[in-house]
């Protein structure tokens, strides 16, 4: 049986070559492999590409707020002279009000980037032709747009639709919640948005695991991803980035006073809110509960 599991997240991404095609799934911290992304600001590599959903530049604390939890992603690469070279991606910095201040520094950061937004459901379905092996999808998504600059137009009975050929990854960073030595995967939650998508689609997929358990232990109704599309899995340690423990402090300063996540949603929002709750209330369960398991 081949061996999966590495020592090192750096020893996992050790033939990450010049050019490479990056996937990941970042839908918030819960679903990105950010040990994966800090070790690779240690490496010396240029001129990839990234496909993901979002390549956020970092928020500025607000006053008040706690001192924020290290962490690394994309735009820790992005900073690095040379080291992206382009970004496919579903939302840039200013996608929302909420980020429209943050305009200005995403342009300045990115400026020797490629960047090139993508509708998420043709990311998802390009992916998905790598992954299955198609030559290409059709979609109306994008015709008369910018879009039509980097796809072939096809008419099919009158209608007009872009031609997006498969994108493939060279390799794929994947967050899971729990992973046996074969390589099966359960995602929780957030975690399933892309990543059992990217880790169909890449050649190479690595792997950030919670947990890591003997063959057997995974309940086979409930595992997201077979272990045929992984390649490589790193334990995430106790108290590391994005580890249980991690979750739990940022959960508490995001929704407590002053966090942003509380400042976002307001008072009255969100589950567990009661009329009349003061601004900067956790909305949902109080600092501290235990994140749920599946």
């Amino acid at each position: 049986m081949k061996n999966k599991i590495y020592d090192s997240f750096d020893a996992a991404i050790a033939d990450i070559f010049d050019g490479a095609i990056i996937a990941d799934s970042w839908f918030g911290t819960q679903c990105l492999a950010m040990n994966l992304w800090e070790a690779l600001t240690r490496k010396d590599v240029k001129n990839l590409t990234i496909a993901t959903l979002m390549a956020h530049i970092r928020q500025p604390p607000r006053a008040g707020a706690p001192p924020r939890l290290p962490s690394f992603m994309i735009i820790d690469c992005i900073e690095q002279p040379g080291k992206i070279k382009k970004i496919y991606t579903g939302f840039n910095s200013n996608v929302s009000a909420t980020l429209m201040e943050l305009a200005e520094p995403y342009r300045q950061a990115t400026k020797n980037t490629e960047i090139i937004p993508v509708p998420f459901g043709t990311l998802c379905t390009r992916l998905e032709a790598a992954a299955s092996g198609y030559g290409g999808i059709l979609t109306p998504v994008g015709v008369g747009t910018y879009l039509e600059e980097f796809a072939e137009k096809v008419v099919v009975d009158g209608r007009q639709y872009l031609l997006e050929k498969p994108l493939q990854p060279d390799f794929a960073f994947v967050k899971a919640w729990k992973a046996d030595k074969l390589g099966n995967l359960v995602y929780h939650r957030m975690q399933r948005v892309l990543n059992p998508l990217i880790a169909r689609a890449a050649k190479v997929t690595i792997v950030e695991a919670l947990e890591i358990v003997e063959p057997g232990e995974l309940d086979p109704d409930f595992i997201h991803t077979p272990h045929v599309y992984v390649d490589r899995i790193v334990r995430v340690p106790k108290g590391g980035l994005g580890s249980f423990e991690w979750m739990e402090v940022a959960k508490a300063q995001g929704f407590g006073p002053g966090g942003r996540m509380a400042a976002m949603m307001g008072p009255g929002t969100g589950p567990g809110a009661k009329p009349g709750m003061a601004p900067g209330t956790p909305p949902g369960p109080p600092p501290g509960t235990p994140t749920p398991k599946p």
